[in-house]
């Protein structure tokens, strides 16, 4: 089967790579041209574990292809999937020219019938603009072949995209025509084979189910996060509290830690687009609106920590960062709440040392060099006067106290993904600062 993907960033290159794994012809486009070159030499734009060696090996099968041309692409497809970007506008609405605009090259060199597949995350009855915008094309061309539209939204978390692509909790598909749930059903039939649950259901309510799902993971994570500061005034442990509700079958233990706040491209995206979609068609999502607000205010919550530690002055401090992305197992750093950290402590004057194990190449390209970057955590807290831990690195977990006592100026950590073990960092001499403790 013969498919292509256009848009080789994080959602359309594993799709693509994952689709090849299974047996399918692939082909990835992109219009940036260096990406593709880079992408034909093995070079990888993004970091996921797995998938450098996963593009290798499908290559090298011939099952996966990059180009830059759309229109020798689209000539055999039986399916295309429109995986480009949809960037928030100013207002908090997802940006489709990106998308449309693909639509319009697919109407403009589609030689035979296809299904369209919205692969990103697109609003409500965006399928209805990408339906008329392919029929546009058709139209001034003068031609009438048949052709489906269909969402199929990702549900990726990054790091763990791979196992999530090829292990799926389920897969929604929102069709319109039986033809069109025949091509999918056979492009996923590997997965079927797995008994990988494949949801079938009209667009409008798989276009809305990715929004739905988003939010409601980033309600868990703020609910926490409220529990987690109610628990520090009443002298209650936000640990305790997430294993008690967490064996509740009808709550279940995931996304209910407390931290600094979620990031990342898709939650703080999806919430705001999603809040957008209700406004515009009458309904105010109330409870979302509490989310996004409760998450800003957390993001400096581990700063509010330090300002109080050091009684507001905090000028001419050396500070630790331990992570900068927005999770571990990626280098994305979109919405990160290290990014919030970051501004807030240059504006009291403070000096920050940073180390995140992949990072630090995407952190000078957003902020430059307005932090100095240590070659590993070690050399990070030399001379320092608190160390903060930002993100959850694997390699972060374990603390050697007699290093850490050795190179810092001050014994003090704020842990802001509460990763320690308050009673044993307190016994070795250290002041703890957690989240909800």
């Amino acid at each position: 089967m013969k498919i292509s993907i256009v848009g080789t960033g994080y959602v359309g290159l594993v799709s693509g790579t994952c689709f090849a794994e299974t047996g399918a012809t692939v082909s990835c486009i992109d219009v940036d041209k260096d990406k593709i070159d880079k992408l034909k030499q093995g070079i990888v734009p993004i970091y996921e574990p797995g998938l450098e060696k996963m593009i290798e090996r499908n290559v090298k099968k011939e099952r996966l292809f990059f180009t830059t041309s759309i229109e020798e692409s689209i000539d055999e497809a039986e399916v295309a999937f429109i995986a480009v970007g949809t960037p928030p506008d100013e207002d908090g609405s997802a940006d489709l020219k990106y998308v449309l605009s693909v639509a319009r090259d697919i109407g403009k060199y589609m030689q035979k019938y296809i299904v369209v597949v919205t692969k990103s995350t697109v609003p409500i009855k965006t399928s209805l603009k990408v339906k008329a915008a392919v029929q546009e094309e058709l139209d001034k061309r003068g031609v009438d072949i048949p052709f489906d539209v269909a969402s199929n939204p990702e549900f990726l978390k990054e790091g763990d995209a791979i196992d999530d692509f090829l292990k799926p909790d389920r897969i929604v598909v929102g069709i319109e025509s039986e033809r069109a749930e025949k091509m999918m059903r056979r492009l996923y039939k590997p997965f079927l084979l797995n008994n990988h649950p494949i949801l079938f259901m009209d667009i409008h309510s798989a276009e809305l189910t990715k929004y739905a799902a988003n939010s409601m993971l980033a309600t868990r994570i703020s609910f926490m996060n409220e529990v987690a500061n109610l628990c520090e005034v009443v002298g209650a442990d936000i640990n305790m509290v997430r294993r008690g509700i967490g064996s509740d079958t009808r709550i279940g233990a995931k996304f209910l830690y407390s931290g600094i706040g979620y990031g990342g491209s898709c939650f703080p995206k999806d919430v705001k687009a999603l809040i957008k979609t209700a406004d515009e068609n009458g309904v105010s999502l109330e409870i979302l609106k509490s989310v996004e607000d409760v998450n800003e205010r957390q993001k400096a919550v581990l700063f509010n920590k330090l300002m109080n530690y050091y009684k507001g002055d905090l000028k001419g401090k050396t500070i630790t960062l331990w992570g900068l992305s927005f999770k571990p197992n990626t280098d994305d750093m979109r919405e990160a709440p290290a990014l919030v950290l970051i501004k807030k402590l240059l504006e009291q004057g403070v000096k920050i040392k940073a180390y995140d194990p992949v990072a630090m190449e995407e952190s000078k390209r957003r902020i430059g060099d307005v932090v100095e970057y240590a070659k590993d955590q070690n050399e990070a807290l030399i001379d320092s006067d608190a160390l903060m831990l930002v993100t959850e690195w694997n390699e972060f977990r374990i603390l050697n106290y007699k290093v850490i006592d050795r190179l810092m100026n001050k014994k003090v950590i704020f842990d802001g993904r509460n990763i320690y073990d308050s009673k044993e960092v307190e016994e070795y001499g250290f002041d703890y600062f957690g989240i909800g403790h």
